[in-house]
This record gives C-alpha cells, structure tokens and sequence, in this order.
C-alpha cells in the first residue's frame, strides 16, 4: 500500500497529461535562492540634504528652460561679476535662489533674467514647473511652491554682462 501511495505523489512526468489537471501534477515552483527582505525600516540613520544642494538643483533645472539667460537679480551679478574679476572662487550654481527645507518638504525662490522676445509670463510658468518637477525627483521632496522673480531681460547680442572693468581694452 505504501508503494500505491508513492506512485501517487510523485508528479506526472512531462507531457503525461493524463494527471494534468490535478494539482499535484504540477510540481510547487520553489525559489532557487532565498533572500532576506529588506525595507526601508531595516536601515536606521537618517539623510540630511542641505539647503544649498536644493538651491543648486533648482538653479540647474531653472536654466534648463528655454528663455532663462541668467540668475540672480542686479546686486547678486554684479557682486559676481565682481568675485570673477579678482579671482575669489568660480561662479556660484546657486545665484539668485534660496530654498527652505523642512520634514522633506521644500520652498524654492529664484531670481531670473529672461531672454529678450520670450513670453515672460510663459518662461516663468516653465521655470516654476521644471523646478518642481527637477526637484522632487532628484531629490525625494515634496515643492510646497516655486516663487519667481523676473528681475532683467537680457537683449539679444548682450550676453553675460561684463564688469565694467571687463569693459576696458587694454591699450
């Protein structure tokens, strides 16, 4: 009897579909290899992201746009300008935008200038979407709001404007 009992259990083999429809026909599938879950719970510490990382992404996402030639309001290029001349450090990514953080969400600020012959209404509606889209993906937070400044637009031809010493040629 043990024997009948040993023929019944064992699965059917492969295209004996005679024992198909039974359920036992059909060996359980058992994962070749067993891992331990991991969620977010099982990793303790906490992340910290600095303000000035946030004004950097959004600085980059703001001159994404089509439009945006440059950030920062009058005082804050010229004060560039200025740091380029004399050779204190580069360029600061994050000019002209100041971001607040708290319990993973965030408020972003920014200055910009825009592009003479741009709807600036248009550019500045693109500049708040792309920030909050850029943001929140880059970095996992909720945008409560995007403030827009528009403080300048730059004419065609104009480019970065130069410090007036850097308007000089030297003899």
């Amino acid at each position: 009897m043990s024997e009948a009992l040993a023929e019944q259990q064992q699965p059917a083999p492969p295209g004996d579909s005679a024992n198909a429809d039974s359920p036992e026909a059909v060996p359980p599938s058992a994962p070749s290899y067993v891992e331990a879950p991991t969620t977010e719970a099982d990793v303790k510490g906490r992340i910290k992201v600095a303000d000035e990382v946030v004004e950097k992404v959004a600085a980059l996402a703001a001159l994404e746009v089509p439009g945006v030639a440059d950030m920062g309001g009058d005082l804050v290029r010229a004060l560039e300008s200025v740091r380029d001349r004399i050779g204190i450090g580069s360029r600061r990514a994050n000019q002209g935008v100041s971001a607040q953080i708290q319990d993973r969400q965030v408020a972003v600020s920014l200055t910009i200038v825009v592009e003479y012959g741009h709807v600036v209404m248009d550019v500045a509606s693109e500049v708040k979407a792309n920030v909050s889209k850029i943001v929140s993906r880059m970095l996992g937070m909720s945008v409560t709001e995007v403030n827009v400044t528009v403080d300048d637009v730059r004419l065609p031809g104009e480019g970065r404007r130069p410090a007036p010493a850097e308007a000089e040629e030297p003899s």
